[in-house]
């Protein structure tokens, strides 16, 4: 039996063209992503993939803000099998990390096609402070820095995972060498003293 464009609800069809978007990211890049590709490769009208997303910003706001939450959500996951120590939390932090960043490389193509887009630097800050609360919440019980200490630790670090995961990526770092030093960078932010 054929489907049409109606017989999905408005979540389903959203699902539906976020993942055709993340296809066409894949395979063309963001330059390749249009609404009028979206619609094409969806198999619907313009005007549905208009209503849903209004502009190509739009859409690729969208698709930073899936990509990241499922990004989370995987780390989030991670640490809720993570052993009693602080070195296996490091180290799982790094593994799913590398993780979704080598499972969604899109993520970081969408991110620099929105390059000087006042929105998308909000998301983005948004979106590095939830990462950060994680992250400072799951190290925590292992270090006796004051909380903003830590939190601008994992700050850090973040920002040492992010160019990481873009020469893992690049080919230029092998998975293994990724999570050891992301776990040592962890490891050295927890043992080293509080900053003035």
């Amino acid at each position: 039996m054929a489907t049409t464009s109606t017989r999905l609800s408005k979540q389903a069809r959203r699902e539906q063209l976020l993942n055709t978007a993340v296809a066409i990211v894949r395979a063309q890049g963001t330059d390749g992503l249009t609404l009028v590709t979206l619609a094409e490769a969806a198999g619907v009208s313009r005007p549905i993939v208009y209503d849903h997303f209004g502009t190509r910003p739009g859409l690729l706001l969208a698709l930073y803000r899936r990509l990241d939450e499922r990004h989370r959500a995987a780390i989030a996951q991670a640490l809720q099998e993570a052993g009693p120590t602080a070195d296996e939390v490091a180290r799982l932090i790094g593994t799913a990390y590398f993780a979704c960043a080598t499972d969604m490389p899109e993520l970081a193509a969408v991110s620099a096609a929105l390059k000087g887009d006042p929105e998308m630097e909000a998301i983005q800050r948004e979106m590095l402070d939830r990462y950060t609360e994680l992250v400072a919440a799951a190290l925590s019980r292992y270090s006796g820095l004051p909380p903003e200490a830590l939190r601008l630790r994992c700050v850090g670090v973040l920002g040492a995972a992010e160019a990481m995961a873009a020469e893992l990526n690049r080919g230029r770092a092998s998975t293994d060498a990724a999570v050891a030093t992301l776990t040592d960078l962890i490891m050295g932010s927890l043992n080293a003293r509080a900053g003035r």
